[in-house]
C-alpha cells in the first residue's frame, strides 16, 4: 500500500495520513470492495484536490472523506448497499455557496430520512461565506468543502438539484431533476 503514495512526492506525515485513510476505508468497506478499489478511489480523490489546495496538510483528510462518499455511491450503484434512504445531489458550478447551503438545509430538515451530497462542475477553494450565513440560521456546514461531482455520485443520486450550472451539470436518463 505504501508504494501507491511514494510517487506523489508527499511528506512522511502526508504518506502516513493517506495510509491511515486507506486503512479506515478498508475497515469500513470490508466485504464490499477490495483494497485495490479503495486505494484507487482514495488516490483519484487525492488528485481531485491536490491541484487547487491552499492547505496541503488537509489533503489526505479531504481525499478520505471524498473517497468515502464515492465508495458509498458505488456500493449503491452495484447493489451492495442495503440503505433505502433517497439520495439528493445538489449541484452548482463552484460548490462553494448555493449547493452547500442547500445541502445544509436538506440535512437539517431531512435528518436520517435522506442522504444529501453536493458537488460542482468547477469546484472552488472554500465555503467560508456560506458557513457564516448558515450559522446565522443555526445550521453548521463548517465541515463541508467544495468538491467535484463524479459519475458514480451523480448516477447513485435519486434526485439531482441543479443550481444555475446550466450545461455544466450532468444529465443522466431516468433521474429526477429540479433546477
Amino acid at each position: 500500500m505504501t508504494e501507491i503514495y511514494r510517487h506523489l512526492d508527499l511528506s512522511i506525515d502526508q504518506q502516513h495520513a493517506l495510509l491511515t485513510a486507506a486503512r479506515n476505508l478498508t475497515d469500513q468497506f470490508t466485504g464490499t470492495f477490495g483494497a485495490e478499489t479503495i486505494e484507487r478511489f482514495l488516490h483519484s480523490s487525492y488528485d481531485q484536490f491536490a491541484g487547487r489546495s491552499t492547505i496541503p496538510n488537509f489533503l489526505p483528510l479531504l481525499a478520505e472523506r471524498f473517497a468515502r462518499q464515492r465508495l458509498q455511491a458505488l456500493a449503491r450503484l452495484e447493489g451492495k448497499d442495503a440503505g433505502h434512504a433517497p439520495i439528493v445531489l445538489f449541484l452548482c458550478v463552484h460548490n462553494a455557496g448555493r449547493s452547500q447551503m442547500a445541502l445544509g438545509f436538506f440535512q437539517d430538515l431531512a435528518g436520517d430520512a435522506g442522504i444529501g451530497w453536493s458537488g460542482g462542475s468547477e469546484p472552488g477553494i472554500e465555503v467560508n461565506p456560506a458557513v457564516a450565513a448558515m450559522r446565522e440560521r443555526g445550521i453548521d456546514i463548517s465541515r463541508e468543502f467544495p468538491k467535484p461531482w463524479t459519475d458514480e455520485i451523480a448516477r447513485a443520486a435519486d434526485v439531482i438539484i441543479t443550481m444555475g450550472c446550466g450545461d455544466a451539470c450532468p444529465i443522466f436518463p431516468g433521474k429526477r431533476y429540479e433546477d
